[in-house]
């Protein structure tokens, strides 16, 4: 089938969505469309369609699909924000464990990695170079003015500070059992769960970094829930396939690497701000805010 979808101007564009039954004044409607793009704008209103029809349901409001858009950047950002925290805590953690086990530069060597292939430590290491290489740090050019005439590559802690979630997720998965159970004790989870974590939250990031649509979002990578843990079955059992789950891991991780953060107050607030919008869709179930981690100070 050929695609024959032409390109309409702001105007067409917003004559459409109003011919469609939306709720708005034209001039708010274009003044929108010129800064979000009605591609993405219609995911959000995908919802309020009748069924098998682009009609609107009657009632649909340009407000009401603005504010789940605005509640969608929010909480991206507040994700984000997590995510961050519990990023730098990991390669923390990786960077201790790796260089007490093998030396500043002991990350080259294989077995630094025994769980990753030939092809995964190859592509790992590569990885590794192109980030050096290509690194504006200061730290990285001093080193390599300094050192680069005996070593080719940065100590651990420096390489650490250069590469991005998805290749700190790699490493976890090939460093020895033994230390990333280490790592995972320290955070009062079983090693299989933080891994599982880990992966959950290089998808959500690369998500929200390139703005994609969150809220209500199925999660295509699963995070294990900890089985010995009461808080995630009681009073709730928590599922493991709607952002709520990635709220949790996040709240719950947060407790360790930022026990004085405001995030869990945040969130709550930005709830408050927009409430309208639907959180069961975003895998919310009743009584939620009295699993241990929601639990506000004064609450009992």
């Amino acid at each position: 089938m050929i695609y024959e979808k032409q390109a309409l101007t702001y105007e067409e564009q917003a004559n459409q969505i109003l011919s469609r039954g939306m709720e708005a004044e034209k001039s708010t409607l274009i003044g929108l469309l010129q800064q979000v793009s009605y591609y993405r704008l219609s995911g959000y209103w995908f919802p309020f369609r009748k069924y098998q029809s682009e009609l609107f349901k009657d009632g649909t409001s340009l407000k009401t699909i603005h504010d789940r858009y605005l509640f969608d950047r929010h909480l991206r950002l507040l994700v984000l924000d997590g995510i961050e925290r519990i990023e730098i805590a990991i390669r923390t953690d990786i960077t201790y464990q790796l260089a007490h086990f093998n030396g500043a530069f002991g990350y080259t060597s294989a077995n630094s990695f025994p769980r990753l292939d030939h092809f995964q430590f190859t592509t790992l290491q590569e990885e590794f170079r192109k980030e050096y290489s290509r690194s504006k740090e200061t730290f990285a050019s001093h080193f390599q003015s300094k050192y680069g005439d005996v070593h080719d590559s940065l100590p651990i802690w420096m390489t650490t500070e250069l590469i991005s979630f998805g290749t700190l997720f790699t490493m976890f998965r090939g460093i020895p059992i033994p230390l990333s159970k280490a790592i995972a004790k320290k955070y009062g989870i079983a090693e299989p769960v933080l891994l599982s974590w880990l992966g959950s939250l290089n998808t959500i990031r690369n998500i929200c970094a390139h703005h994609a649509r969150l809220w209500n979002r199925e999660l295509g990578y699963k995070p294990m829930l900890p089985n010995k843990d009461e808080d995630w079955k009681v009073p709730i059992v928590i599922q493991s396939n709607k952002i709520f789950v990635i709220l949790c891991i996040l709240q719950y991780m947060l407790n360790f690497v930022a026990p004085n953060s405001q995030w869990k107050y945040r969130f709550l607030e930005l709830l408050n701000q927009y409430p309208e919008i639907p959180i069961r869709e975003m895998g919310f179930p009743e009584k939620w805010k009295q699993v241990s981690f929601w639990k506000l100070e004064n609450q009992t």
